[in-house]
């Protein structure tokens, strides 16, 4: 049972073969097995080399700082849906890919082809990252490519170019999703690399501990880690907006459509170059923890056949795939639940960049107690990270339960101005932990050393999730009688219950620690 860091194994050591028929069973039996109950081996070994430092830590969270998604997340596509509409006109359609189209099946379709690129990006990559001494220079380029998307946007900031601004949303999205994801996989090992945890596997490994203390304190260090990186940022992001609010009263955006234009322009490219300087830090002091590995085979080649592996070992970690059913079930809810309202959200405020740029705000200052409410909760009571990860689901129930009163009446369910301040605020403090503790569950269900695959598998159904689910709620809107927006709300709502309704009641969090032992050994004795 023992594992180097990251899981890898000593290549030097011959491995049995074994049919498939008998390996789970006889892995389950030896794990039942004892060999040494006094002096157990600990899941993780520690090299000081690569031991994680005070300094790399927080230019771990200093990256999140600058990837914040405020320029090829925020006002990217906000920049790109503009030009669409004012080159459109009052037609309202632009000629695209074979014939003429309406903004919103433009921006449907470019996300789409975002989307496919993405899925090969993250097999390709995410299947050999998680070997080798390589990986930091994945980020590294990925982020070169969002820092010159970034500056483009530039030069993009009239209506004749809306064809340019086709290209900058697709690459952007992709660098802005491939760099979160990859950045995201590296946090369990710099959690499990800590002082604290190297001082939590000696006290296994003498017996002072059991293996579920010793389970739970890492399950504590990586939340710890991955909210206070969300923490950190949403600090460092209400800072950045204020920057950016004084930016625009400069370029005094709301004297005309021009303004507005190159203000937006201005501020990706703003924002990029803080995403630039913040994240120089990270590229210099994180430490190149060894992978798996390859065991003689060519890093690619080892890459594709841990890909073969595990999509076809994948279906005995049944408590993975559970998890991966309801982050996909919940994600595509909360995606398609926040497309929805922003939508409503949008048509009450006419896009105007100040107005928006001020709920955002409020948004964020909400987000930073939120995360920092949760993660001091979970410590004070000692809760798991299921039971946190429940807490966030029935929010986003709550809020699907709101907008659906806004189908019968006017008079509330996201109509007024003043229910977008309060969504908001709802939003930030208690459905925002979403984007730490999804993360963190991920984490809990992927075996060791596997943490950029399952990171990149993951990636890719939440992607998915949120391509799919607008285009249900869109289809539910032409269906409607009235066009009512709102309609959505009915399917969102149902989604949530019976998502929330799977996680709560069947995923088991040590049942599936089990089933990645027999995983990650059951891999080590497969002759390569």
């Amino acid at each position: 049972m023992a594992a180097t860091d990251m899981s890898a194994q000593d290549p030097h050591i011959p491995q049995p073969h074994v049919d498939d028929g008998k390996l789970a069973e006889q892995i389950t039996r030896e794990l039942t097995l004892d060999k040494d109950p006094e002096h157990p081996t600990a899941p993780d070994q520690f090299d000081e080399r690569y031991c994680t430092t005070k300094w790399e830590i927080w230019a771990y969270y200093a990256y999140y700082i600058g990837n914040n998604g405020l320029s090829l997340f925020n006002f990217g596509p906000t920049a790109f849906q503009n030009l669409l509409y004012q080159a459109a006109g009052e037609d309202a359609t632009l000629y695209f890919i074979g014939r003429e189209r309406s903004i919103e099946s433009i921006v449907l379709l470019s996300n789409g082809i975002s989307f496919a690129i993405q899925v090969v990006i993250f097999l390709v990559i995410g299947s050999f990252a998680d070997f080798g001494t390589w990986r930091p220079n994945i980020l590294i380029t990925l982020s070169i490519i969002a820092y010159a998307i970034g500056f483009g946007w530039l030069g993009v900031h009239t209506a004749d170019k809306w064809h340019v601004g086709v290209g900058l949303y697709i690459v952007g999205l992709i660098a802005y999703q491939t760099t979160l994801t990859f950045w995201l996989a590296a946090f369990p090992s710099l959690a499990r690399n800590t002082p604290e945890m190297k001082a939590k596997a000696d006290d296994y490994t003498a017996g002072v501990i059991s293996r579920d203390e010793y389970d739970y304190a890492d399950t504590m260090e990586r939340s710890k880690l991955a909210n206070f990186a969300f923490y950190v940022q949403s600090v460092a992001e209400i800072v950045i907006l204020v920057v950016i609010v004084g930016i625009m009263f400069g370029l005094k955006v709301n004297a005309s459509d021009e303004n507005n234009n190159w203000g937006l322009s201005v501020l990706i490219a703003f924002a990029s170059g803080v995403w630039l300087l913040v994240s120089l830090p990270w590229f210099f002091l994180e430490k190149c923890r060894p992978g798996q590995d390859t065991q003689g085979k060519n890093i690619f080649l080892a890459g594709l056949w841990q890909l073969y592996y595990a999509l076809r070992q994948v279906w005995k970690l049944k408590q993975s795939l559970l998890y991966l059913i309801g982050y996909f079930l919940l994600g595509d809810s909360l995606n398609t639940t926040v497309t929805v309202i922003s939508t409503l959200q949008n048509n009450v405020v006419s896009y105007n960049t100040l107005q928006l740029t001020y709920l955002l705000i409020a948004g964020i200052a909400a987000q930073a107690v939120g995360i920092y409410s949760f993660w001091f909760i979970q410590q004070r009571f000692k809760l798991g990270t299921k039971t946190m990860f429940n807490t966030i689901a029935v929010a986003i129930i709550l809020l699907d339960g709101w907008g659906i009163i806004g189908i019968w009446t006017e008079k509330f369910g996201f109509h007024h101005g003043w229910e977008f301040w309060l969504y908001q605020v709802y939003y930030g403090l208690f459905v925002c932990p979403w984007y730490s503790y999804s993360q963190i569950m991920i984490s809990e269900v992927a075996p060791r050393g596997h943490d950029f695959l399952f990171f990149s598998l993951f990636s890719i159904v939440g992607k998915t999730s949120s391509f799919i689910g607008p285009l249900v709620s869109s289809a539910i809107i032409d269906a409607s009688p009235s066009g009512n927006a709102s309609t959505p709300f009915y399917f969102l709502f149902s989604l949530s219950l019976v998502s929330f309704g799977v996680l709560m009641i069947w995923l088991d969090l040590k049942k599936s620690r089990q089933e990645q032992e027999v995983f990650l050994q059951g891999k080590d004795r497969v002759n390569l």
